[in-house]
């Protein structure tokens, strides 16, 4: 595989990770509906569709056909751990739980890109920026379980 070949790929499997937790914010944000995290979760989905479409514009800058849809395994449901189940008992802390866990499930995969070192370093300063908002994102989540579970 080439370095080309190799950096659309990359960036194509963050975009279908990066729509998958866009989807499951837009989902987490319907079933909140009248909670204290629904606004929260819709600006997360917009983020993380903003980064899509960065990532989107940079496959297309290099020539490839981006990912325009998320992974076919893990559907925003999967992703977030049945979310919709979950969020039927409208337990905040049991929705937070299960966000937070779709944040760790899409930073690890950041991270994974980050450490490649067989990336150009093009495609590896646009991914490491996309990544601070991810850990942000992640962070934050993070920092909200916590303080619910206190």
């Amino acid at each position: 595989m080439s370095q080309l070949e190799h950096d659309i790929s990359t960036l194509n499997g963050l975009i279908a990770t990066t729509i998958d937790s866009a989807d499951g914010y837009a989902e987490a944000a319907k079933e909140a509906r009248g909670s204290r995290f629904e606004t929260l979760f819709n600006a997360r989905a917009g983020e993380r569709r903003n980064l899509a479409n960065t990532l989107q514009r940079q496959v297309g800058l290099l020539g490839g056909e981006a990912e325009s849809s998320g992974t076919v395994l893990a559907s925003a449901e999967r992703l977030f751990f049945n979310l919709k189940s979950v969020v039927t008992s409208h337990d905040e802390k049991m929705i937070v739980n299960e966000v937070e866990a779709g944040e760790d499930h899409i930073k690890a995969k950041y991270e994974d890109a980050v450490r490649d070192r067989d990336l150009s370093a093009q495609v590896k300063a646009v991914i490491e920026q996309a990544y601070q908002a991810v850990r942000e994102g992640h962070d934050e989540m993070r920092d909200i379980k916590h303080s619910l579970q206190g």
